[in-house]
């Protein structure tokens, strides 16, 4: 972390009666090496969330996924998280990191998800996709202009590398490394039987392979849909089309903690 680089930063701290002395002291940390705060995130080089995983995607959603700048997440309890990388109670280790240049600034992919054609939305974790009435949902899944198969089952789940580790693990989708620029598609609950037949398993489609998904029109299914843990709600869905943005967050890491490292501490 070059230190002239950063000037200013923000904090994004939705507990806020919770966690003001934190950012007090944070804010401290920051201006004893140069980087003062500031009251608006568009001024900010650095976005520091105060929480966990949950806090640190609000923040970058909020934010619109600015890449102009970098992310820092801030726990406030002893639970080991995928996102943030520093704990208030060991908030020394982030002083030594600043003052020993011992940051490093990770790239994470974000999903580009476009509905009918409503302007592209994102997510940095995961997208999913399900019927909202007790029926399965049937759907054609195509490959670029490639009809794959046909689905008919409770939902579908793409997820970034990062979200990897979420809702696709629970559902025996494979962790992928956040360097493999790809997105992980995984079944919920798919039929399979004489009339239906899906792939049956979770697979990653490069970044110049994207995914759409088209709704039967048979039915008004008015699928519930979800960006990251935000709900999207969008009548009368007929297209779907999922892919990597060519956008990237920046997030403020320690060099010796990769998300391989985070994965071993969280499952391991």
């Amino acid at each position: 972390m070059n230190n002239n680089t950063y000037k200013t930063v923000y904090f994004f701290a939705p507990h806020v009666e919770e966690t003001k002395e934190i950012q007090d002291e944070l804010s401290e940390l920051f201006s004893r090496h140069g980087i003062e705060e500031v009251e608006s995130s568009k001024e900010a080089d650095i976005i520091t969330s105060i929480g966990g995983d949950g806090e640190f995607l609000q923040s970058v959603r909020k934010n619109n996924f600015r890449d102009d700048c970098v992310y820092l997440g801030v726990a406030v309890d002893e639970a080991n998280y995928l996102y943030v990388d520093f704990h208030y109670r060991d908030i020394k280790k982030l002083e030594d990191a600043i003052k020993q240049n011992d940051l490093d600034v990770r790239n994470y992919p974000l999903l580009q998800v476009k509905i009918n054609d409503n302007a592209p939305s994102y997510c940095l974790n995961e997208f999913t996709l399900r019927s909202s009435i007790v029926k399965t949902i049937k759907m054609d899944v195509y490959i670029n202009d490639f009809l794959f198969e046909q689905f008919n089952g409770d939902g579908i789940l793409v997820a970034t590398p990062t979200g990897s580790t979420g809702y696709n693990k629970s559902l025996g989708g494979a962790v992928v490394d956040p360097l493999i620029h790809a997105i992980q598609v995984t079944e919920l609950a798919s039929v399979n039987n004489n009339t239906h037949r899906t792939l049956g398993t979770s697979f990653l489609l490069n970044k110049d392979r994207p995914l759409t998904l088209l709704i039967d029109k048979n039915m008004d299914y008015y699928p519930i849909m979800s960006l990251d843990n935000e709900s999207l709600s969008v009548r009368n869905t007929e297209k779907v089309e999922v892919s990597i943005s060519d956008r990237l967050v920046k997030t403020l890491k320690l060099k010796n903690n990769t998300f391989w490292h985070k994965t071993q501490r969280n499952f391991l």
